[in-house]
């Protein structure tokens, strides 16, 4: 192969790949077909192999084809993240952090440590993303995050993690709901419908867990939502139960805590990064930060 691979090309390469179709890909990219295929025919001309086939109205990849997209994206992630190296080297602590956080970890952190780098740093800019767990693995393990913060795992052994701060979850209802005029066993919650994240969210699964345990079955879910703390009014209409944060629970609020201690949940948070990805001084300057922000939070 006497010329490198264009990233460019690589990256329309991924896209058609990944849709198995030209056109849309093209849509996806919002480019032009022909800037695709060209993109293809150059890979294809630098690899001396074709890299798909047609397949009915569609395409379809070869086996070198199959290979090269197996690479694709660790090859451009690679290149992106020496490329951003040697620009922070250049220009010291400026550059963008791109981080993600649960929604209780945003509620809590997200405002001062934005505010903190807005004031003494504005050459440091950040793209936030606001998920649940699973979603900010994904991201971070496709090289879509520079720092994710969520709940540790003993099975993320890709991913280094630096603890932050605890809390609670607990399942909660609203004020007025049966469940809160007495104790409640977690056979009579059984009797309710649920609020609650997807099946890969680490809180449900452990909720779901806690019940299986004890020779029950898990809770019935009539609403699944990536934003359970939004739908406090939704609950008290409906009777319908949650599993969130303590921390989420203040007097006057609508929600309560239904208290039993089988189903309460303590996790740990963490701010994460790949294993042997490149962590920007950007970056390291914003784990310093969450690091003092959530000192403070465990002392309020």
């Amino acid at each position: 192969m006497a010329d490198r691979l264009d990233l460019r090309d690589l990256r329309y390469f991924e896209a058609i790949a990944d849709a198995g179709h030209v056109g849309r890909a093209a849509k996806s990219l919002h480019r032009t077909q022909p800037a695709l295929t060209g993109a293809v025919r150059r890979l294809e001309h630098k690899l001396g192999t074709p890299l798909f086939e047609r397949a009915g109205r569609g395409i379809r990849l070869t086996a070198a084809g199959e290979a090269l997209h197996l690479r694709a994206r660790s090859i451009r992630i690679a290149a992106l993240e020496a490329e951003r190296e040697v620009a922070d080297i250049g220009r010291g602590e400026a550059g963008l952090v791109r981080i993600g956080m649960v929604p209780t970890a945003a509620r809590f952190l997200m405002a001062p440590l934005f505010r903190g780098f807005l004031d003494a740093s504005p050459a440091v800019a950040f793209k936030s993303t606001v998920a649940n767990n699973d979603v900010l693995r994904a991201m971070l393990r496709a090289g879509d995050l520079d720092l994710a913060v969520d709940f540790t795992s003993a099975s993320d052994a890709d991913l280094v993690s630096h603890p932050l701060f605890h809390d609670e979850c607990v399942v909660v209802a609203s004020r007025s709901h049966p469940l809160l005029r007495g104790r409640a066993s977690m056979r009579e919650m059984l009797r309710y419908g649920w609020i609650l994240g997807s099946p890969t969210v680490a809180t449900r699964e452990w909720l779901e867990h806690a019940f299986r345990s004890r020779g029950l079955g898990p809770p019935t879910v009539q609403i699944e939502t990536n934003q359970v703390l939004f739908l406090p009014d939704l609950m008290e209409q409906n009777r319908l139960l949650s599993f969130v944060s303590r921390r989420h629970l203040a007097p006057g609020r609508q929600l309560r805590e239904v208290p039993s201690r089988e189903t309460t949940m303590r996790r740990e948070f963490a701010a994460r990064h790949r294993k042997e990805s490149y962590v920007s001084p950007a970056a390291r300057r914003v784990l310093d930060a969450l690091r003092l922000q959530a000192r403070r939070l465990d002392r309020a």
